[in-house]
């Protein structure tokens, strides 16, 4: 469970320590597909989250509406693959590079971000 805290977790301490995290202890995950680039979503970790991700190859990350993990694809099918993972230059962000089975939004499409795009100008 989250924490302000360096929660006890299996992730790498090494890892753990650079990683900055907001009061609840948790940081953002941008999900992208591998090959094309497309950003599919936005999730929120933990150091258990990214522990439990990058020892599955499976994305996981914490439900701040449900307080729990959730691994993607366990209850949809549209599973997130992971085949890389990267810490922003801050160690703020994690970047999580996934090959997307189906839709990676909750409701039903590709992306997260093509649903309403705001105005130019």
């Amino acid at each position: 469970m989250p924490s302000n805290d360096i929660p006890d977790s299996s992730l790498d301490p090494a890892v753990a320590a650079r990683l900055k995290r907001d009061a609840n202890g948790l940081f953002p995950a941008v999900a992208q597909q591998y090959d094309t680039g497309e950003v599919l979503m936005l999730g929120w970790m933990d150091d258990e989250a990214l522990s439990r991700t990058l020892s599955s190859g499976r994305a996981t990350y914490w439900s701040r509406s449900r307080q729990e993990y959730w691994v993607k694809g366990d209850t949809s099918g549209h599973v997130q693959r992971v085949k890389s993972v990267a810490l922003d230059c801050d160690a703020d962000t994690v970047l999580v590079k996934v090959d997307q089975t189906g839709p990676a939004c909750h409701t039903g499409a590709r992306t997260c971000f093509d649903a309403d795009p705001l105005p130019l100008g």
